[in-house]
């Protein structure tokens, strides 16, 4: 094996140590065996001093109590399902584990406790003449559609990458938001239609029957909350938070209807109709506003994204950093490419040391994927 090519084998084996110590699966042997076969060729003494064994020994020592910590709590928390990890440059990609997931399965049942009480809701608020029923019933129905989507993208979102989907399919959750957006706001549009001319001219809804819908829907929303408040994703504590919401709904509808029992204040149910629909298109703005910026690839965070540029500038020999772009693929996911310009020309060994404190750099941000690339001085950015 020639000089050169030992010396980049050995650049990309140190490189993907630094770059990923928590994950690359290293063969210690060929490292070693690498190493000896550059002191028998007699290359020079910089390179071997740069990758001395007693560092890499360090460096593999760390590798493996990360991959002994990444494997236990793989074992302790099979629910994380690893989806952020499924890149297969990263080289250990999780996708083709088919196992049984008690993420989707809790998901999935609070998806079919919700869409079918949704369905109960509507048919009670026509039967009631309660605009408030109606009014949760929509609100209902932004849960189910929010829950159905989390439990389908988490199992399509997770697919393999291609070669024409490259960065895989996770911002489909952003086209299914957008589409839960429409949904919510023509239906919340609806119910104030309906709701707003019986501030003028209300009618008295049959309070039993929202009684008792009050009651199932109480009971419906806090036992699905009940099942996802068992998980430990970001998906079902989101999920989990607007079952809670769903609960308080439904409380301020039972409250409702007991004081309509015993008081003839037939505007109580437009009123609470409205303030329910201006509270879900506040948040569904809000929502489409955010999916639209991460459409767009605006960054997610700009303090993060600053936060990020100081800190490359800091890394010896980089004189000046460009073409930054700090974009996500869902919201949770992150993407990080920049242009390094470097102070001078660089040795081979230097450049490994400058990729390490890079990879360290961006280590705590947790991101996805990163393109780095170095540019030499005098050197012209073809992206200029």
């Amino acid at each position: 094996m020639d000089k050169g090519c030992l010396k980049d084998r050995v650049c990309t084996l140190k490189f993907n140590l630094c770059k990923r110590a928590s994950a690359i699966k290293l063969n210690i042997y060929t490292l070693h065996t690498l190493l000896e076969e550059m002191k028998d060729n007699e290359i020079c003494d910089s390179y071997i001093v740069t990758l001395e064994i007693g560092s890499i020994t360090q460096i593999m020592t760390q590798v493996k109590e990360s991959q002994h910590a990444h494997t236990h709590s793989e074992q302790g928390h099979p629910e994380h399902g690893h989806a952020h990890h499924g890149h297969s440059h990263h080289g250990h990609s999780h996708h083709g584990h088919h196992h049984f997931d008690p993420s989707s399965d809790r998901i999935g049942w609070a998806f079919l406790l919700n869409v079918t009480f949704t369905i109960i809701e509507f048919i009670g608020g026509w039967l009631t003449n309660s605009t408030a029923i109606m009014a949760d019933a929509v609100h209902d129905l932004g849960d189910s559609l929010s829950i159905g989507t989390a439990w389908f993208l988490q199992r399509a979102g997770n697919k393999q990458a291609t070669a024409r989907f490259s960065y895989g399919f996770k911002r489909l959750s952003l086209l299914a938001a957008m589409l839960n957006g429409v949904v919510l706001v023509c239906g919340s549009i609806w119910v104030l239609i309906e709701s707003i001319p019986r501030l003028f001219a209300p009618e008295m809804p049959h309070t039993e029957g929202m009684f008792l819908l009050a009651l199932l829907g109480v009971g419906v929303n806090g036992f699905a909350a009940y099942k996802l408040s068992a998980g430990n994703t970001l998906n079902e504590r989101v999920l989990n938070w607007h079952l809670i919401e769903d609960v308080m709904g439904w409380v301020a509808v039972l409250i409702v209807s007991v004081v309509l029992m015993f008081v003839n204040l037939p505007i109580l149910d437009p009123l609470l109709s409205i303030a329910f629909t201006l509270f879900i298109l506040y948040n569904v703005v809000r929502n489409i506003n955010l999916t639209l910026g991460l459409f767009l690839q605006g960054a997610p965070d700009e303090q993060v994204q600053l936060q990020i540029k100081q800190r490359l500038q800091q890394i010896a020999f980089v004189d000046g950093i460009h073409h930054l772009h700090f974009w996500s693929l869902d919201g949770e996911q992150h993407v990080l490419t920049a242009h390094l310009v470097l102070k001078q020309l660089l040795q081979p060994e230097q450049l490994v040391a400058i990729k390490c404190e890079v990879a360290e750099c961006l280590s705590e941000y947790k991101l996805s994927h990163t393109t780095i690339e170095f540019e030499f001085p005098e050197e012209a950015c073809r992206d200029d």
